[in-house]
């Protein structure tokens, strides 16, 4: 039975949130959607729903859902995971998801903590920053979705909560787990429903993490993770560590599907252009998905290789992201990449890709959504926050290899190293 049961609000959010855990020495098994049968042998259960930018009520239903199968398996622990870049809009989902997971432990506090100081997100007197920036002056700030105009944590969550939240400065976290043990009995004490933990390194949030050992809910990113493994041995519930990451050889072709559009996977992409097989899709010019999937396919003909991966993407900048939204509406213009992009990938996998890596955490809903992969056996890290996973959907019965990447993610060769 799981000891650790997660909720992810996006697919590639929960494969980064697994990878730290499987660092950590815990095996962990993502599953997508929420499971209807028994969950999987694994001591932490990812659930990851694509619940980050559908209506908060759904949002709700969905991660509500996901937690009663989380405790019916045996969780003794929920962890609520959202993006390090705190994505949201104005009405949520991260405030009414949390509320309502707190209401259903019948938990009073819950710290929220979406800190990732590997990828440059930390976290000081409630503020998030990007590398040395402010998350709203980072150039991170507008999603195509959910744009992050205000830094200030504790103010955003307190406009998508009922309860008041509070503030667990760097002050105290520097102390260590006790003080921060006395912080959240004070902020419980004064009626605080959540409270926005600082983290400026790791050893913030594994500070952060023995401290929250008997907390029923941890909501944050996946560096709050960091610390509950260790949680688990010193109670005797988890083996000493181990290498929890061991994935099955897959040989086949290699490939990139790329839908994001953020800096770090168009740079990504440029770099991959001097160097192997890549097709920019226009989805401005031709806004089809059908279409697109057949411009794809054609040119891949003679391109796969085992070797060498060939990458497809219909990522664009943030001025043609902006001209398709105005021409479709924004969920129409998601919709259609998104599209495009799963039946890509399902023709890949028929043409006998069997590594695959994916870039975009809506991408990566709709890609995986498509294959039919129902869960993923999380293996070693490639870059900081993306794994390698195993999976046998019942497009490759036989074993496929994919990489889930969220947008921002990874270095700028990111799409040669993974399959190196």
């Amino acid at each position: 039975m799981p000891l650790l049961g997660c909720i992810a609000d996006d697919f590639t959010g929960a494969t980064d949130l697994a990878s730290t855990l499987v660092r950590q020495g815990m095996r962990a098994v993502q599953v997508i959607g929420v499971p209807d049968g028994p969950l999987p042998e694994a001591d932490a259960v990812i659930i990851a729903l694509k619940s980050r930018t559908i209506p908060a009520r759904e949002a709700v239903a969905q991660s509500l859902a996901a937690c009663d199968a989380l405790l019916a398996g045996g969780a003794t622990q929920i962890l609520f995971k959202y993006c390090s870049t705190f994505d949201s809009t104005e009405a949520g989902n991260i405030g009414p998801v949390a509320e309502a997971l707190l209401k259903r432990l019948d938990a009073p506090f819950a710290i929220a903590c979406p800190a990732f100081p590997t990828n440059g997100r930390t976290i000081y007197q409630g503020h998030l920053f990007v590398g040395g920036n402010l998350l709203n002056e980072s150039g991170m700030e507008n999603h195509p979705l959910t744009p992050m105009r205000d830094a200030n944590l504790v103010r955003v969550l307190g406009r998508q909560s009922e309860g008041s939240v509070g503030l667990i400065p760097f002050t105290v976290v520097e102390r260590g787990a006790a003080a921060i043990r006395d912080e959240v009995t004070r902020l419980r004490d004064a009626n605080r429903r959540f409270a926005i933990a600082d983290a400026i390194t790791d050893a913030h949030l594994m500070a952060l993490g023995e401290a929250c050992a008997r907390h029923a809910l941890i909501t944050g990113g996946s560096g709050i993770a960091m610390g509950l493994p260790e949680n688990f041995r010193r109670s005797g519930q988890l083996p000493a560590r181990m290498d929890a990451g061991a994935l099955p050889e897959v040989g086949g072709f290699c490939a990139v599907v790329a839908g994001s559009c953020s800096r770090a996977t168009l740079g990504q992409i440029g770099i991959a252009r001097d160097h192997v097989p890549v097709l920019e899709l226009d989805a401005l010019a031709t806004p089809d998905a059908a279409a697109l999937a057949r411009q794809a396919r054609a040119w891949m003909a003679g391109k796969l290789d085992a070797a060498r991966p060939i990458v497809i993407a219909a990522s664009s900048t943030p001025e043609r992201v902006a001209a398709l939204q105005d021409k479709l509406g924004r969920d129409a213009a998601g919709a259609l990449v998104e599209e495009a992009m799963a039946e890509i990938a399902d023709d890949l996998v028929k043409a006998g890709v069997r590594r695959l890596v994916v870039a975009g955490g809506e991408t990566s809903g709709a890609v995986v959504q498509r294959l039919g992969v129902a869960s993923l056996r999380i293996g070693a890290e490639i870059d900081p926050g993306v794994p390698w996973t195993h999976a046998t959907p019942p497009t490759a019965p036989e074993g496929l290899l994919l990489a889930l990447k969220s947008g921002n993610f990874g270095a700028r060769d990111f799409f040669l190293k993974a399959f190196s």
